[in-house]
């Protein structure tokens, strides 16, 4: 009998314990991530990239919108995903609470399989249209105050996403301010941010930085390649790249404004393969360099020169080549894939040639890390089995 009650008690630890405990979603598991654009009529259905996404083990993923066929796809798969409330729709969503709540009960609360764990609202509106701008910080408002309804605020984080057009002075890193025509839009906003635990949401290429000043950066700084350090005499602290100098620009920014602790994650960042004859750095090899360079920076999960403790997240635009943008040659370069799913360029990734036994110990790792205890759980089964085989003598 005593026996028999031991085993219950130990069966009711294994069975209801583990339901008891909840995990909310984080914005961001690890510091890797990557934009899933679609203006492309070459490029994988939905359900497709979530195997090729998985094959890769890339499990931060941005899309500009809600497609509902993107959100079907990704319905227990495991993946996190950010969507977004496009630049179209930000003055519906600032004018009228109810299209608001009706957005997120279609595109969130609908899709709560779907694993969303951000909205990001607009993508680059300040230092744009100014009617544009003026609209963000309600939109922003509204589709929190929607989350928050349909009881999600603690789980689908709130955004916006900025380009380098809303600083002056970003060189050095420290003298970096905002700029003048989006201080009346970029303080409100972040005030409501920082109310709300947001972080500061950048885009940043340090492709676009050489490009515009090819005379005056070091092609190697940009790349991540060995070079000269740059120098902050206000700081004291060295560079060794472009892309940690503009992150520690933007934290400087945010700083010399009164927002000392909100985190900076980069939301696009990355190089393009080809591009037209005036984009001579836009080619195969400078690509590879870039993103492979990237990748082993980020897996060291460390922080910038001036928040050195943060580590570095970012998402790398972008997964496929999307031959229907407009604009220069460059535009339409971005991806990691072929549309096919194979590589592009070889950074370390298999595309969708991974063999099953890796898609086991993914299975595993995944399962093992969302739970938070794995190697508790490990553990506790061992002297579970041992304290059994104890009893059954």
């Amino acid at each position: 009998m005593e026996a028999g009650r031991v085993l219950a008690q130990i069966l009711w630890l294994f069975l209801v314990v583990p339901a008891l405990i909840v995990f909310g979603a984080e914005a961001f598991t690890g510091t890797y991530g990557i934009n899933y654009g679609r203006l492309a009529d070459n490029i994988p259905s939905p359900d497709k990239v979530v195997k090729l996404l998985k094959a890769s083990k890339i499990k931060n993923v941005r899309i500009f919108d809600s497609d509902q066929s993107v959100l079907e796809a990704f319905s227990g798969s495991g993946l996190e995903l950010t969507i977004a409330v496009n630049n179209g729709l930000v003055k519906e969503m600032s004018s009228n609470e109810g299209q608001a709540v009706k957005w997120v009960k279609e595109n969130v609360e609908s899709y709560q399989y779907s694993n969303i764990v951000g909205v990001a609202v607009g993508n680059e509106v300040l230092g744009g249209d100014q009617e544009l701008s003026a609209a963000l910080l309600g939109a922003v408002k509204n589709i929190y105050a929607a989350l928050q309804k349909a009881q999600l605020s603690d789980k689908v984080m709130v955004s916006t996403a900025h380009s380098q057009a809303v600083f002056n002075n970003s060189f050095p890193p420290s003298s970096c301010v905002f700029a003048e025509n989006v201080v009346q839009y970029m303080k409100p906003l972040l005030d409501f941010f920082a109310s709300i635990g947001s972080p500061f949401c950048l885009n940043a290429y340090p492709f676009l930085a050489f490009m515009y000043n090819p005379g005056k950066i070091d092609i190697n700084y940009a790349l991540f390649e060995k070079t000269t350090n740059i120098f902050d005499p206000k700081t004291g602290l060295y560079y060794d790249n472009l892309l940690d100098a503009q992150i520690d620009a933007a934290y400087s920014a945010l700083a010399n404004s009164g927002y000392k602790k909100m985190e900076v994650i980069v939301t696009e960042t990355g190089w393009a393969s080809r591009g037209d004859a005036n984009e001579a750095a836009a080619n195969l090899t400078n690509a590879r360099t870039f993103n492979y360079n990237l990748r082993k920076r980020l897996a060291k999960k460390k922080g910038t020169p001036l928040r050195p403790k943060i580590p570095l997240k970012a998402y790398i635009f972008a997964m496929f080549n999307e031959n229907q943008k407009t604009g220069p040659t460059s535009e339409r370069n971005f991806g990691l894939f072929k549309a096919d799913g194979s590589i592009a360029y070889d950074i370390g990734y298999k595309g969708l040639k991974s063999s099953s036994a890796d898609s086991s110990l993914k299975l595993f790792k995944d399962l093992r890390y969302r739970s938070g205890y794995g190697s508790y759980l490990l553990t506790f089964m061992m002297c579970t089995l041992s304290s059994l085989l104890f009893l059954t003598r």
